[in-house]
């Protein structure tokens, strides 16, 4: 049913939904913050459209916790949805007309009956919204105009992948208004990846839209990337007393997509030589003997890069079975070796032209020398600029806070939780 939203407002303020925060959220003062922030929202979209019916919608960024630069090989990857979103107040439209206002953004209007690739949108927010609804209508689905305004506090270029949760809101806004919430997650993740490959015009995986669209910690097996195999994993870290962090080393990501893309690019150079297209289909065996082969036609950076997934593959494998055991010290030593190969073999903590600008590069050794026994660190994402990911025990989050804010400035330390719902309908 869907809300006046003037009443709505009301209700939110009143803290009507507070319960239902605390389950989304996973934290108490989360939860009672949303209050204010939803109301917020709804407040800014009767500025821009009116007082109507309206509907909330929420989709999570998300923690790559496993499987560092796999998934766009075919491989595994652990990741999981976080307690940070994106929230959308949103209307139907009497028109096919999509307007959408993004907080401090201009208005983005996208006619639903025109789904046509457009050269002069790549890069833009219009393309990934034409582009998600092209994908979800070539399935069969329903797809119509609406009003909606965004408000995120998903880090922007911090690696928590705000564009994966903008992607998978847009699906779940048009599954739940046009498709009674029937869209399957992962159907929604790859229209996201569609949009983002073909409309947009960055290659990615699809690991960042389906930790988003499918929610809490999950184990992803890209074998088939039509149909990914999609297992939920045991994440309840507060049990083993140890909080899951997110640095934001506030360097740019901006001018890095050649050095993104050089990553798959090497990978798939050396499946190449097997006359295969992604390494997934390379035995390692054979990848081993052929590696004087390889470092003569290709050079070395390409065979360290393979041999960094091959690696990364049984990481993966070896980190579900030990959460699914409960051994956590295990899983701990896993989540180092995955930031130990990124940065020796994969080489995704600095790009070396500018070998100047090692943000990354100084909050793993900083983090390593603040932590000693209390915890471990790791590359987070894409690399090159942006976040690491570390587990520091629950005793020790505020030293380590207090440490690594003193050199990358108030703010730059985010704890966080495990959300265990993807993209939902929160209200309506």
């Amino acid at each position: 049913m869907m809300k006046d939203s003037k009443v709505l407002k009301e209700e939110l303020l009143q803290g009507k939904y507070e319960n239902l925060f605390w389950d989304i959220y996973q934290d108490e003062n989360e939860a009672k913050r949303q209050n204010t922030r939803y109301a917020q929202a709804v407040e800014k979209f009767e500025e821009l459209f009116g007082e109507k019916q309206v509907e909330i919608y929420s989709a999570p960024g998300r923690s790559e916790v496993g499987g560092n630069h796999t998934d766009h090989q075919h491989g595994m990857v652990l990741a999981t949805s976080i307690n940070l979103d994106a929230i959308a107040i949103v209307s139907p439209a009497d028109s096919p007309v999509i307007q959408i206002v993004s907080e401090g953004y201009d208005m983005v209007t996208v006619d639903t009956g025109d789904l046509e690739e457009k050269y002069e949108e790549e890069g833009t927010t219009a393309a990934l919204i034409r582009g998600a609804a092209a994908a979800l209508a070539e399935k069969g689905y329903k797809i119509g105009g609406f009003q909606a305004y965004i408000t995120s506090d998903v880090l922007i270029g911090a690696g928590l992948s705000s564009s994966a949760a903008f992607e998978v809101i847009i699906g779940t806004i048009i599954s739940g208004l046009f498709n009674n919430m029937e869209i399957d997650p992962v159907e929604i993740a790859k229209a996201g990846q569609y949009a983002e490959n073909v409309y947009f015009g960055k290659p990615c995986g699809l690991m960042d839209q389906m930790a988003s669209a499918v929610g809490g910690l999950i184990h992803i097996d890209f074998k088939d990337p039509q149909v990914p195999s999609v297992k939920k994993v045991p994440s309840d870290f507060q049990a083993y007393q140890y909080s899951l962090c997110i640095v934001d080393t506030k360097a740019s990501h901006a001018n890095l997509t050649d050095d993104y893309a050089r990553i798959p690019d090497e990978m798939k150079k050396v499946a190449a030589f097997f006359k295969k297209k992604v390494l997934r289909e390379v035995e390692e065996e054979k990848f081993f003997q052929e590696i004087p082969g390889l470092r003569s036609i290709l050079g070395d950076r390409p065979v360290l890069r393979a041999l960094h997934f091959f690696e990364e593959e049984k990481r993966v494998e070896k980190q579900v079975e030990a959460l699914e055991k409960g051994d956590f010290p295990r899983f701990l030593e896993l989540v180092k070796e995955s930031g130990n190969s990124s940065f020796k073999y994969l080489q995704n903590i600095y790009i070396n032209r500018d070998e100047q600008n090692q943000s990354m590069s100084i909050a793993l050794g900083a983090s390593e020398s603040i932590l000693q026994e209390h915890g471990v660190s790791r590359v987070h994402g894409g690399g090159f600029a942006g976040t690491i990911q570390v587990f520091v025990e629950n005793g020790y989050v505020e030293e380590y806070r207090k440490q690594i804010d003193h050199i990358f400035g108030k703010g730059s330390c985010h704890v966080l939780k495990v959300r265990q719902q993807g993209g939902i309908k929160v209200i309506g």
